[in-house]
């Protein structure tokens, strides 16, 4: 398991990622996994980054959790041409698979959706098939949520789509969608490829320190998946 690598997108921008990628890590370090948790690229800020550091337990510098943070709170390709610097996808795979090395595992945070410009001609997409990642597709479950789903796996080549987990994201209380969601789904999609989780709310250092027993099954099924020991 080495220097396995599961990569982290979303139906868009705020949809949970952060909340999700610092509960997973922290779960399998519980698990006695030597993870590192990466967000390579982002902008308007660090909090995710900080977020995801503190959930591996600080096994990395800030700086190479995220070695590029840009000031604007646009997308990073945006924000970048903004202050004269340029990202390559080399230049990031490279330093997610020299972290990653370090690792038995690496849970890797995308910017924004899996097609959001992340540097000059690469988005999460194209990140993620060059890490030959696990993805993971995190979405609001909500109205709508079955239809989000369907498009970001549809934008994926098909063998990378049938690897894919999803997590929907529940809210603190469920409404007739939240309750019937999952179920399209599965019309669709492997039933054993979807995981619901609850209410894990908005901040990542809480959600990472969480022991709520629905949300541990969760963790642990998905796991079971992703990194079977």
């Amino acid at each position: 398991m080495k220097g396995s690598v599961v990569f982290v997108t979303g139906t868009g921008t705020g949809v949970g990622k952060t909340v999700f990628a610092a509960a997973l890590t922290r779960h399998l370090r519980k698990r006695g996994i030597n993870v590192a948790a990466l967000k390579p690229i982002c902008s308007g800020g660090r909090d995710d980054a900080r977020a995801l550091r503190a959930a591996s337990g600080n096994a990395l510098p800030l700086d190479e959790v995220n070695p590029w943070h840009f000031r604007a709170p646009l997308s990073p390709l945006l924000a970048a041409r903004m202050e004269g610097r340029r990202v390559s996808q080399a230049q990031v795979v490279a330093r997610v698979r020299a972290a990653a090395r370090q690792f038995e595992f690496a849970v890797v945070e995308g910017a924004g959706g899996l097609l959001s410009p992340l540097g000059e001609g690469f988005d999460s997409r194209e990140l993620l098939l060059a890490l030959r990642a696990t993805p993971i597709v995190v979405c609001p479950n909500e109205l709508g949520a079955v239809n989000q789903v369907l498009l970001v796996l549809g934008a994926l080549p098909q063998t990378a789509a049938n690897r894919t987990q999803i997590v929907l994201m529940n809210p603190r209380r469920l409404d007739l969608a939240a309750s019937t969601n999952l179920e399209l789904l599965a019309e669709s999609v492997d039933h054993r490829r979807i995981h619901a989780f609850a209410w894990l709310g908005k901040d990542p250092l809480a959600a990472s320190t969480s022991e709520n027993s629905v949300v541990q099954e969760s963790l642990n099924r998905l796991v079971r998946v992703i990194a079977p020991i």
